[in-house]
C-alpha cells in the first residue's frame, strides 16, 4: 500500500461520461443520474484500509444526502489481476458489509478514473447540478489510527452547500488512502 493524496481537480471542470458495468450487472452511465440535483462519484477499493475504515459513513450519507436530491456512484478502478479482492464479487461483498444502495461500478479499463483524474482510494468527487466540480477532498479528518471520529464532516459541509446552491469554501483539504492499482503501463501522466 502506497499512502497517496487527491490530485485535486480543477474546481468547474465537467463531470467526464462514462457508460460501466456494475457488480450487479447492469450498466450504469453519467446520464442515469440527470434528475440529480448533486451527483458525488467517489473512487473505492475492497482492499484498502483507508476505505474499509469510513466505508459505513459513506453509506449512511449517500442514503441520507439521497432524500435531498443526491446520486452516488461508487467506482472501482483496481487492477484485479494483481489484486483480485477488488473483483466484482468482493465489491458485492463490501457493498453489503457497508450499506451501499448506490451504483458500484467497475472501471477494467482505468479509463474513466484517468478522466476524473482519481489518484487514491477514497477520492471524492462532487458535482453540482450542472455537472460541474464543486468539490473535491476529503471525507474527514479521520484515518486509521489516528483516532480522529468518523463522521463525514468535510463532504457533509460541501453537501449542503452544493444542495443550497452554495460554492464550497475553500480549501478543500485532499483525500488521501491507497493509491489506485494501476494495470502497468496504465499510471496517469
Amino acid at each position: 500500500m502506497v499512502f497517496t493524496n487527491s490530485f485535486m481537480a480543477p474546481l468547474g471542470t465537467p463531470a467526464p461520461r462514462f457508460s460501466l458495468p456494475s457488480i450487479n450487472g447492469n450498466t450504469v452511465s453519467l446520464d442515469d443520474f440527470a434528475s440529480a440535483r448533486a451527483l458525488l462519484v467517489i473512487f473505492l477499493s475492497n482492499r484498502c484500509p483507508y476505505v474499509v475504515h469510513v466505508e459505513k459513513e459513506i453509506g449512511r450519507i449517500a442514503e441520507e444526502y439521497r432524500y435531498q436530491g443526491l446520486g452516488t456512484v461508487g467506482i472501482c478502478a483496481s487492477d484485479t489481476g494483481s489484486h483480485p479482492e477488488d473483483a466484482s464479487e468482493h465489491l458485492a461483498e463490501q457493498a453489503h458489509r457497508a450499506g451501499f444502495n448506490f451504483p458500484y461500478l467497475v472501471d477494467d479499463s482505468q479509463e474513466v478514473a484517468k478522466a476524473y483524474r482519481a489518484a487514491c482510494t477514497p477520492d471524492f468527487f462532487l458535482y453540482d447540478a450542472e455537472r460541474h466540480l464543486a468539490y473535491r477532498g476529503e471525507l474527514d479528518r479521520a484515518r486509521p489510527g489516528n483516532e480522529q471520529p468518523v463522521d463525514g464532516s468535510s463532504l457533509r459541509t460541501a453537501l449542503e452547500n452544493v444542495l443550497a446552491g452554495r460554492l464550497v469554501p475553500e480549501p478543500h483539504a485532499p483525500s488521501g488512502g491507497c493509491n489506485i492499482k494501476w494495470k502497468p503501463g496504465n499510471e496517469p501522466v
